[in-house]
Order: structure tokens, then sequence, then C-alpha cells
């Protein structure tokens, strides 16, 4: 504003413009003043002052206006390359010699004239000063320029004390002159900069309109008082097809209807619309379906209503745009939130909304809803052998067969994995349910061909039914799990219906899982070693290690109730090798030739540093390697991956002896014998028991396997012999080992140490 510093921005310049437009504006106000004043001091002063000085001072005088005018006419020359702050400064230059001049003037007359003179000078200066403070008044650095040579001009006039009260009266108006022209200045400088902000901010808004209209992917719309299109936009006439000639005073609501306006059945969205246009109120973000060359649209609008200076409705002025891709992609978001990707089937979080909702409108009516929870028997091992591609497959032909199993109210979703779910909203009884899994279980149990394999599964079932197996979702879900869990137990293939015993034998599973974590660390577990003979001549040749729990409250706990949640809650592993490192402690202080056998399981095998784990348990002991014996049952090849394999391979290596045990009881398969080199094969006692009471498959099953091991190379473990006809006739069918209570029940370990004659071996040790 005042010149001093340079021109920091765009609305910097633009109040520099109007500065020197109001200035110009004026400019030949002041020079009229100037030539008028130099005529009035000729006619006044000349009788009075030096010709000689008159005739100076007007040179100077003309000379200050004829360089104000060629810096004026310089600067408007320059006015393409652009103003400068030094247009301001040299502004201020003119000024003050036009300043200078008159302040020379009054010094001249003050010493020549009388009190009139003095007067009449006075008016013409305070004349020549309102005017300079007009023409300068926009430019404060001209206008302090004139003023303050004026007010020293002043102090000169009136410099007698006698004149002292003219003084302060002619110094205290040139200095107010110079206040008015500061404020003025500076109210002149807001006005403009605030014009300059807007200008620009109108400059903003009307690119983006620009832009809006030249294809960007927002278009504007605007309606008059009757709600019709006024003004329609070409972007707007595009994006519907027409032009604007065929939108203009159309009702928007009719144009944004299309064919529905003669059917009046409208979308909610255009109905919200209508509310909004007649109620006269803004809205933003109305999303709403428009039928666009035969296709539908989704447009989201926003607009305000419209005034006139006299508060008028003029209509309605708004922005519109197309959403139909974020539309289709949130409907799909929505779509993978509440379906299984895979089967296309309601999902977990969906099947838990609709059994919430027949819950609730089930009540405590009974019978109320039901809740089925379907778990695949054998997906694993197909899943495992022939890949996920064939495993994805198979479950989006399962879905297939359960949507046409539920073709009444029922619905039918994906828990996850191999598992599935069913609601069945109302549910008539528990006769109806059974029939409905039975069905279920028919259906998934038929072969499926998939990718030129036949493929056999089967389900399992587990039902729960409101409100006596639960009164909320979550207690029907936990019901139909325990009861899925016993469908499993009994077999699989089969239904169960919830029974409240199932949650006391959960409970007491749970209580169990907590006790067994504790067993290992309080020292509550013990191992009791069950003898090995030879059949023929009862001489003792080893051992199994057999692990035992006793709980302090619960008392002895069975292997066959405590091993398979060992296996479930993954405790199998730690309790496995504690065994294994407790068997081989105790072996050394046997004879040289008798063996322990320790029973592995698959989990074990896989286990990444199982065979580090043997190695140490052996070394820590002192045992030789042959005089330990893993036993393994057929799961261990269950799986097509080779890990459990190549472990085997490697504790073969290091002298180990492998036993195959209950072979026969599970997928028994020869190539298993053919891909590792078993020691001895163990037969189970349910075979032992048949061939006593004469049961032919039996006896047959026994002879084939002893001939076979035999052609191997193997030797045969008869298991669970309790009596002498069960003995001879194993002795008869060929059997070199036996093992069962007629020669032992598992034992302590000090018993297993009395079997033998004290050694002088094992006296030094």
């Amino acid at each position: 504003m005042m010149g001093l510093g340079d021109i920091a921005d765009d609305a910097q310049h633009r109040v520099l413009e109007a500065q020197f437009r109001a200035a110009d504006s004026v400019a030949l106000l002041r020079h009229v003043m100037n030539l008028l004043g130099l005529v009035f001091v000729w006619e006044v002063f000349a009788h009075c002052c030096s010709p000689i000085l008159l005739g100076g001072w007007s040179i100077a005088l003309v000379g200050s206006m004829i360089m104000g005018l060629w810096l004026d006419r310089s600067r408007r020359r320059a006015d393409n390359v652009g103003l400068a702050a030094r247009d301001l400064r040299r502004h201020g230059i003119g000024a003050l010699a036009l300043g200078l001049s008159w302040a020379a003037c009054m010094m001249i007359v003050a010493h020549a004239g009388e009190t009139e003179e003095l007067v009449a000078l006075w008016t013409l200066v305070s004349c020549i000063m309102v005017c300079g403070a007009i023409s300068y008044a926009a430019t404060p650095l001209a206008a302090i320029a004139f003023l303050l040579p004026c007010i020293a001009g002043l102090c000169a006039m009136f410099g007698d004390g006698l004149q002292m009260p003219l003084h302060a009266l002619a110094t205290s108006y040139a200095l107010s002159l110079l206040a008015g022209c500061l404020i003025y200045a500076r109210t002149f400088a807001r006005q403009h900069s605030s014009t300059a902000e807007l200008a620009e901010k109108t400059e903003v808004v009307s690119l983006l309109l620009r832009e809006y209209e030249e294809g960007g992917s927002d278009w504007l719309w605007q309606t008059d008082a009757m709600r019709r299109i006024n003004g329609a936009s070409r972007r707007f006439a595009e994006t519907m097809g027409l032009t604007p000639d065929q939108l203009e005073g159309v009702p928007l609501v009719q144009i944004l209807a299309g064919s529905a306006w003669e059917s009046g059945r409208f979308a909610v969205g255009l109905h919200s619309l209508a509310d909004h246009l007649k109620r006269r109120e803004s809205f933003s973000n109305l999303v709403l379906p428009v039928q666009v060359s035969g296709k539908t649209r989704w447009w989201e609008l926003s607009a305000s209503p419209r005034y006139d200076d006299n508060g008028a409705f003029l209509g309605f002025r708004g922005v519109a745009s197309d959403v139909t891709v974020q539309r289709e992609s949130a409907d799909k978001i929505a779509q993978l939130a509440r379906f299984d990707p895979l089967t296309g089937l309601p999902n977990r979080s969906h099947l838990r909304e609709v059994l919430d909702q027949a819950v609730a409108a089930a009540g405590g009516r009974k019978p109320g809803c039901a809740f089925l929870m379907v778990d695949l028997d054998r997906f694993k091992s197909i899943n495992d052998t022939l890949g996920h591609q064939i495993g994805d497959k198979l479950l989006a032909e399962v879905a297939r067969r359960l949507r046409r199993a539920c073709r009444g109210q029922e619905f039918c979703g994906r828990i996850g994995g191999d598992e599935f779910a069913v609601v069945i909203p109302a549910a008539p009884d528990g006769h109806a349910i059974a029939q409905l899994a039975d069905t279920i279980i028919a259906l998934l149990s038929a072969t499926y061909q998939i990718d030129g394999h036949s493929l056999y599964i089967g389900a399992s079932i587990g039902s729960a039914q409101s409100p006596t197996d639960g009164r909320d979702s979550e207690a029907l879900i936990r019901s139909a799990d325990l009861a899925l869990y016993r469908a499993k137990d009994d077999g699989g293939g089969v239904h169960r219906a919830y029974e409240p015993q199932l949650h006391a034998k959960a409970e007491e599973r749970r209580l169990l899982e907590l006790a067994l974590r504790e067993a290992l660390e309080k020292e509550q577990m013990h191992v009791l070693y069950q003898p090995v003979v030879e059949a023929d001549s009862g001489r003792v040749v080893g051992f199994e290690a057999l692990a035992r729990w006793t709980h302090p409250e619960m008392g002895p706990v069975s292997p066959a109730k405590f091993v398979p949640v060992a296996e479930e809650a993954r405790l199998i592993a730690p309790i496995g090798e504690w065994v294994l490192r407790t068997a081989c402690a105790q072996a050394v202080h046997w004879p040289d030739d008798v063996r322990v056998a320790v029973n592995v399981s698959a989990e074990q095998l896989t286990h990444p540093s199982f065979v580090a784990t043997v190695v140490s348990a052996l070394a820590q002991s002192g045992l030789d390697a042959r005089r330990l014996e893993l036993e393994v049952t057929e799961s261990v090849f269950m799986s097509e991956d080779a890990g459990a394999l190549r472990v085997l391979d490697q504790l073969l290596g290091l002298g180990i002896q492998l036993s195959l045990d209950d072979f026969g009881t599970g997928y028994s398969s020869l190539g298993y014998l053919s891909r590792t080199r078993f020691t001895t094969i163990k037969i189970d006692r349910s075979f032992v028991v048949g061939a006593s009471k004469g049961v032919a498959e039996s006896l047959a099953i026994i002879r084939a396997v002893v001939t076979l091991a035999e052609s191997l190379g193997m030797a045969t473990t008869a298991e669970g012999v309790e009596n002498d006809t069960e003995l001879a006739m194993v002795r008869a069918l060929g059997c070199k080992k036996v093992q069962g209570y007629y020669f032992g029940r598992p034992m302590s370990a000090q018993d297993a140490d009395a079997l033998f004659p004290m050694v002088p071996e094992r006296l030094i040790a």
C-alpha cells in the first residue's frame, strides 16, 4: 500500500492497480487547482514580492507539475509489463516536488506580505492541501510526501510568536488532512483487497463450473419455482442422452422417473427427492436410480433452494454425479461380506443374522426354530491327496446338493472349511428335523464326479432346537456343535440331536484338558511297562512303555479318556517326548537284549525336531539305538505328505527298530509295508479274541499277517493274550512274540527290574 516493500501476491497487485486508478481519476483536479493557485499568487502578491522570486517559484511549480505528468505517463506506458512498488515511490517523488514548490511559495510570501495577504495565502494553501489530499488519498506515500512540506511551509509562514494560534490551527488542519488520507488509504486497501479476493474466488468458482460443463464426472442443474428444469447444461443433457432443448421446461422428477412416470411406481429415492423439492429444503448425497437409454443408472444429487434479494423463491440449483460404478462396487462388497465366495452360500455372519431373527421370531414358543451343523466326513484326506483345487470344486458341489435339500423354508450356508449349517425358522418337531438331516446325509454321501475322479465323502450332523436346547443363537450353535461332536464320536455319517448330558460331557472334557496341561508340571503322570515275551519260550524280550495319569482328585484317569483329549489339545507331543525320555532312561537298567517300545503319534512324527528329540533321549540315557522300538499306527500314512516317511527312514538309519501297531484295524494297505522296513507287525487283540472263538475271518487274517511278515523278514506280536487257549492258538498260527495279561499286566519300573536276575554289570552300575 505504501510502496516501501515488494508486491507479495496477486491480491496486492490488484490493490496497487486500484490505487493508481483512483489517483489518475482525480489528477486533472490537482493540476487545475495548481494552475489556478499560480494565477492567484501572481494576482495577489505581485505588488509586494520580487518578480524574480515569483518567476522562479512559478517555473518550479510548473516543472513539478510536468514531472508528475511525465512520471504518470511513463507508468501507463509500462503498465503492459506490470505495476510494481517502485511506481508508488515515483508517484511519491512527484508529489514531494509539488509539496516543496508550495512550501517555497509560503516562505517567499510570508516575508513580503501583510496580514491580509497572509490570510489570502492561507486560504489558497488550504484549498491546495485539500485538493492534494483528495488526489493523493489512495496513495498514502504521495499524500505524506505532499503534505509534510506544506506543513513545514506553514511553520515558516506563521513563525512569529504573535501568530502562534494561527500556526497551531494551520498545523492541526494539515495534520488532520494527513490523518484523514492515511485512514482513507487503509480503508481503501482493505476494501479492494477483499474485492480482489472475492474476484479470485469468483474466478476459481467459474473455472470449476467450466470444468463441470466441459465433461467432468459431475454436472450442474437447476429448476425454476415450478420445479421445471431451466438453463439445462450440456453435460446434463448428454448424460440423459437428450439435448438441452429437450430438457428445458420439463419437470425434474419426470425426467428422472423415465418410463415409471406414467405408471407412478417411483423408486424410494425419487419420492424423497420430490418431498425435498416440495418443502423447498436443501438436501445432499441423495442417491436414486435413473433410467437412461433403457438402462438403470445410479445418480447422487445435492441442491439448495435459490431466493432473490426480496426473498422470493426462484427454484433449486444443485450438482449431480453418476455413481453407478461406486454403487455396484458397494453392492459387490456387501455381497462378499454376507456370502461365501467359493460356494455362493450365505457365510457365517449371514447365517448368524438369520438365526438371530429366527430365535427372536420364535420367542419361547415350542417347538421353535432349529439349527443344524453339518460337517463333511473324509474331506480332509481328499483335499490333502488331490489338492485344494479338487477340494474347492467338491465343496461347490456339496453346496449345490445342500441347496436341493433345503427347498422349503430352510436357510443353508457355509460356516467355513468343510462345515455347513442349516437354519429352520419354524421347525415342526424333532422327527421333521431328523428327516431333513437324513436327506442331507444321503445327498452329500452320494458319489461325486470331479475332474475324472470318483469321490466318496459323507456327512455328520448335529442339531439343536429352541427353546429347549438354547434360548439364544449362541446357545443353539454351541448345542448343535456338541451334538455334531457326538455324531463324529459315533463313527460319522449319522445325525445326532442335542441332549443335556452332552454339555456335561463337554464340560468334563474341558476340565480334563485343563488338568492335563498341569499333569506333567506337577508330576502326576508315570510310566508303566508291559512285558513282551517270546511265544515259544516265554522269555521277556521287551517292554511296551505305557503312560498313566493319576489325578489327586479324580484318581486314575484311563488312557482311553485322556489320550484323545491330549491329541485334540495338541498335548500329545510333549507327553510323548516325556514318555520317550523316561522309557530310555529306564531301559538302560535291563539286559542288553531287552528292548523298550514307545508309541509315537502322527503329530510327533511330523514335528521338525522329532528326530533330534529321539537322538537327545538316547544320548542322555546312554541306551543303544537298537534297543529302542518306536510303534506307529497306519494313521501316519493317511496323508500324501512324504514327511513322515522321511522321518521313519532317518530313524531306521540310526538303528532304531520300528513296529506297526494295530495292523488291520484301520485303512490297511500292503503299500505301508513296502514303504518302510518294519521290524514287527502287531496283531490287534480283536483278532486274537475272534480266532480263539473259532471265527474264520479272524483266523484267516492272523495267518495272512504271519505269512506276510515272515516273507518280508518281520516278526509278529499278538496283543491281548489273556489265557492258555489264546496262547496256544497264536503259537499254532506262528506268532513269534506275545503281549498280554497272561504274562503280565503293565507294571512299575521297579517290578520290571525284578524280572531280571542281578548280574555283575548291573551291580557295578
